[in-house]
């Protein structure tokens, strides 16, 4: 059985309150040793960190402000929040970024929210988790301009363009890939194989794009074998090498110094 880390699971989401501890117990018995639990507002970063203290060595939180929500976002009293969160043990700022397809939130209060997120990685020298959509262009150069602040992140759920991948990875950042690689429709292969084997991730953004067979239910970190699979295959790799590497990169990224038996 292949090992995996699941680099970006919404375990605190309201979708897991019912079998949250079985969810992350049938997580480990298809290989996984550790999940990142992503934090995307005030509220569900400290849930995520309370998760991760509880379920230690296996469960890691991660804190930050989605674009979705940027619009609430106050620089003095979530900044400090998010760094209170980091102290006590976040692994990464996030998930953070840009949406300019739903636009939930003005860009301009967008980019002031993630610029102000990016300042804290640099700070505490924090790795970021990055949700993008349709902002290539603000996003390219905020990648660029973070690298020479030291900044290093990963784009998650990354579905193209490729142009946006180069940059990423020029700035020394990392690339993961969900559950859509399994959909009938995918046809990004070519952005799998041009990530760099000590750059690539896997993840499930659970509860959300299960894949298939599981798509349309909710999604679960136990499926990213799944994902892991499909991505060795369009690597031309096997399974187990692949998930030897997404693992090392995953703690590598993250800062994690302990992992689950097995790893």
């Amino acid at each position: 059985m292949a090992s995996f880390i699941d680099s970006h699971a919404h375990l605190v989401d309201a979708a897991f309150d019912s079998d949250r501890d079985a969810a992350i117990e049938r997580a480990r018995q298809t290989g996984c040793r550790g999940i990142v639990a992503i934090g995307t507002s005030p509220v569900d970063s400290r849930a995520a960190l309370e998760l991760a203290h509880a379920n230690a060595g296996f469960v890691y939180a991660t804190a930050g402000h989605h674009p979705h929500e940027a619009v609430s976002f106050d620089q003095e009293r979530d900044g400090e929040l998010l760094r209170e969160l980091l102290d006590q043990g976040a692994v990464a700022v996030g998930e953070c970024g840009l949406d300019y397809h739903y636009d939930h939130s003005p860009r301009d209060a967008q980019l002031r929210a993630f610029s102000a997120q990016l300042a804290l990685a640099a700070e505490l020298r924090k790795p970021v988790v990055v949700h993008t959509r349709e902002a290539e262009s603000d996003m390219e150069a905020m990648i660029r301009e973070a690298g020479t602040s030291g900044v290093i992140g990963v784009l998650h759920c990354f579905t193209g363009p490729a142009r946006l991948a180069d940059t990423a990875l020029a700035a020394g950042w990392y690339v993961s890939f969900a559950g859509i690689v399994t959909f009938r429709k995918w046809d990004g292969n070519d952005l799998i194989r041009a990530v760099p084997g000590d750059r690539i991730l896997v993840e499930s953004d659970s509860p959300y794009l299960a894949p298939v067979p599981h798509r349309g239910k909710r999604n679960e970190p136990a499926y990213v074998s799944l994902t892991l699979a499909k991505v060795a295959e369009a690597r031309g790799s096997s399974v187990s090498a692949l998930g030897s590497t997404v693992t090392a990169n995953a703690r590598r990224l993250f800062a994690l110094t302990e992992l689950a038996a097995g790893s």
